[in-house]
């Protein structure tokens, strides 16, 4: 009985130094990615303290508990160039809302036609599209300027928008044509024994089952396109067409009249949208994400 106790007792201490082991991991696990994550969000809370001070505590008074709290930042941005700044988030979300139809019709549809229909060269045209996804932006900016400009259509936006209706986004393709491969041919063989052909299988059999790989393009084609600024500081030219961070930048430019914190004040505004975004739809993106590398 003496041992019997004696060797539960040990066992006992074991599992408690054990736990003990592996609760001191787990603090410092914990600690360390605390750390972390105030590093990562350390430059986020330095912007909104910022915008809620005057402009001459900025840069006098670097830390992150102002002495004078105003917002008058927010007000004088607001009107900063000679326009409410409404006009630049209903352009942002014009030119958002089309690229994410353009994206959703043109890749889904190349991305049925590459992974279901088969017609010569397939693969090559699959090898070409993935090939893309490499080609830096920069070098087809040119091309694509001189392009739009013989058509008159500088200061639309109608380059912004175009391309996002040919298919030009290389990885929503990819990303569609993997999810695409693991819907079982079985429901395309019934659709077409029922008369219906490519067109009618892919809409009414095909894009419902696409749904998580429809999400992920949407919130990707979302965030990319709002915080988007290269391509459209190189086709708007007026003012009154410019989206969120070309007005951004404009308002950098013009920065003795208003100071920094007009320009951190608006800047947090125009976060907004991708965080509200991004925290309604992070499960359907991960979800999205996970399902479509499944086989």
């Amino acid at each position: 009985m003496t041992t019997a106790t004696t060797s539960l007792d040990s066992a006992r201490a074991r599992t408690t130094a054990v736990l003990r082991r592996r609760g001191r991991r787990d603090l410092l696990k914990h600690l360390g990615l605390g750390v972390f994550v105030l590093l990562m969000l350390y430059p986020l809370i330095w912007m909104i303290v910022s915008s809620l001070k005057p402009d001459h505590l900025i840069l006098t008074e670097p830390g992150l508990i102002p002495s004078e709290v105003t917002f008058d930042n927010f007000v004088a941005g607001w009107n900063a160039l000679n326009r409410p700044f409404t006009v630049f988030f209903l352009n942002s979300l014009l030119v958002t809302v089309g690229s994410i139809i353009g994206n959703l019709f043109s890749c889904s549809l190349t991305a049925y036609a590459l992974a279901r229909l088969e017609f010569r060269m397939r693969g090559v045209y699959l090898a070409i599209t993935l090939l893309s996804v490499m080609l830096p932006m920069h070098v087809l900016v040119i091309p694509q300027y001189i392009f739009f400009s013989q058509l008159d259509l500088v200061n639309t936006y109608y380059p912004l928008l175009i391309p996002k209706f040919l298919a030009t986004d290389a990885f929503f393709i990819y990303l569609m044509v993997q999810f695409i491969r693991t819907i079982p041919r079985d429901l395309d063989r019934a659709a077409w024994i029922d008369g219906s052909g490519p067109f009618r299988t892919f809409w009414y059999v095909v894009l419902p089952l696409m749904r998580p790989a429809l999400v992920t393009t949407t919130i990707f084609t979302f965030i990319w396109t709002w915080n988007d600024f290269f391509v459209p500081l190189i086709y708007l030219t007026s003012p009154k067409m410019f989206t969120v961070p070309v007005a951004l930048n404009s308002m950098v430019d013009s920065e003795t009249q208003g100071g920094v914190g007009m320009l951190f004040a608006m800047s947090l505004v125009s976060l907004l949208p991708v965080l509200i975004f991004f925290a309604i739809a992070q499960k359907q993106l991960i979800r999205g994400i996970a399902t479509t590398g499944l086989k």
